[in-house]
């Protein structure tokens, strides 16, 4: 009888350990998953950021090339103000 005893507790002590394992795999599936979410929206936000500086970038270029043209354009006004 006392080893059957011996043997329930023994299982018993295996299962509550088992449970808290298991227990903690849960909530480190869970917390990885929080992770993986916060990783990928920051991925995300990066990405959006890269573009919106791109863009910024795009229209200072246009910005530049139109002053260019409007210097060219003043010039050339000045020249035909000085002959005509």
């Amino acid at each position: 009888m006392k080893k059957v005893a011996l043997t329930v507790a023994v299982l018993a002590l295996g299962l509550a350990a088992c449970g808290t394992k298991t227990e903690n795999a849960v909530e480190n599936a869970a917390i990885e998953n929080a992770v993986e979410a916060d990783l990928n929206a920051a991925v995300d936000n990066a990405a959006d950021a890269a573009n919106a500086a791109d863009n910024a970038l795009d229209n200072a270029a246009g910005a530049v090339e139109n002053a260019a043209e409007d210097v060219g354009n003043a010039a050339a006004d000045v020249a035909n103000a000085t002959t005509n």
